[in-house]
């Protein structure tokens, strides 16, 4: 087939985006390794430009945002799109304006368009600035769900999402990939626990907090335990953050880390936490799996199978729970942890396999271009039926 030109849509194309923006760093490079071209359009933002070596030289473009940042209205998005000449769009993201902009082109262009929620129809989202939400689906996110070609979920919970929220049945399926996975690890590493994440409620973090410092009150902590909190946020979500760690000790927040610093702190680290309330399929978690480090996670990270095959430790939400969790991974053995360690590194290289996964998205964009590909109704495209396709 002809190299096509895929687009990347999102609200940011930097560390701002968090997990998504991490995920559309691994599409665009699943599309380059598949032969395609990865074409990355974005809100601009405070970071986009420190952030674009990230993207390895492919194409990015970026918009000038107009009015609350919440909202990113870009009015060139439309037109860039357009000049851009897209053979397919994929969006990453919703209640913003890039899905309004994603429908306009897809209406008028009458070119495949596909949209990745990225876990933001779950209830838990949902939920939260309802207002907000009422007035972007009755705008354009209902109409630009009838538009898309396909939606995409991360898991089959997120699919049941979709459904509940647009009424669609013909979802694919396809996880998020996960970097390539490390060398094996030789020795147990120091106490650490890490949590590399946007500060955000949904991650949880003063619960988290919360159960260090009980374990801490208890003298249950082995001497050199720490707990490394890395990420970024609001300057109100940081302020509250750092002020609810307070004199807790041996607890540190660092800010953000990217790059050879992220790598790093895997490395030392004897597990990755996330006792998140809600997420889509956490790029932290497939990041830790691949350094190779077992993961304290809940169970609304969506990825039972880390539990199922031992890659993972349920840690609940409550601070009990945690402070349980905690608990168990401090007191296990050299052999537990490298027994969970090697499990990590299996669901790295299978389940989450970047070359398994690029080839999942090579197949479906390719579907979607062939014009049987989008008249087909019953068409499988990445393994999951395709059913009730809507027309705007």
């Amino acid at each position: 087939m002809t190299r096509l030109r895929i687009g990347l849509l999102t609200a940011s194309a930097s560390r701002l985006g968090g997990g998504v923006f991490e995920a559309v760093v691994q599409q665009a490079q699943m599309i380059e390794a598949v032969g395609h071209t990865p074409v990355i359009i974005a809100l601009g933002d405070k970071f986009s430009m420190a952030d674009r070596p990230r993207f390895k030289g492919a194409e990015v473009v970026t918009c000038t945002v107009l009015g609350p940042a919440s909202i990113g209205y870009a009015p060139q998005l439309v037109g860039h799109l357009h000049r851009l000449r897209l053979d397919v769009l994929h969006l990453h993201g919703i209640w913003m304006y890039p899905s309004r902009a994603g429908a306009v082109w897809a209406r008028q262009s009458r070119r495949p368009y596909i949209i990745s929620p990225h876990g933001m129809l779950a209830p838990w989202i949902t939920a939260r600035g309802r207002w907000k939400k009422a007035l972007a689906r009755t705008y354009y996110e209902r109409s630009g769900w009838r538009q898309a070609d396909l939606l995409h979920a991360l898991t089959t919970a997120e699919a049941q999402d979709i459904m509940r929220e647009c009424g669609r049945t013909d979802t694919a399926v396809i996880p998020n990939a996960g970097p390539p996975p490390g060398a094996p690890r030789d020795t147990l590493p120091a106490p650490i626990i890490s949590f590399v994440g946007r500060i955000h409620p949904k991650k949880n973090l003063n619960s988290l907090i919360r159960a260090w410092a009980m374990l801490q009150a208890a003298d249950a902590l082995p001497p050199a335990a720490q707990l490394v909190i890395a990420g970024w946020g609001n300057q109100a979500q940081v302020a509250a953050l750092q002020q609810r760690i307070g004199d807790v000790a041996n607890v540190r927040f660092i800010g953000p880390v990217t790059g050879a610093a992220k790598q790093s702190l895997m490395e030392r680290s004897r597990f990755a936490i996330l006792p998140s309330l809600s997420e889509g399929l956490p790029m932290a978690v497939l990041e830790a799996w691949a350094a190779p480090v077992p993961v304290l996670m809940s169970k609304h990270c969506q990825l039972p199978e880390g539990f199922n095959q031992g890659g993972a430790i349920d840690c609940g939400t409550t601070a009990n729970d945690i402070a349980a969790a905690l608990r168990t991974a401090f007191a296990m053995d050299d052999r537990k942890w490298h027994a969970m360690a090697q499990a990590a590194q299996r669901l790295a290289s299978t389940r989450f396999d970047r070359s398994r996964i690029a080839q999942l998205w090579n197949h479906t964009y390719e579907g979607l271009v062939s014009p049987k590909g989008r008249a087909d109704a019953g068409k499988e495209i990445a393994g999951s039926s395709i059913a009730d396709r809507r027309s705007s």
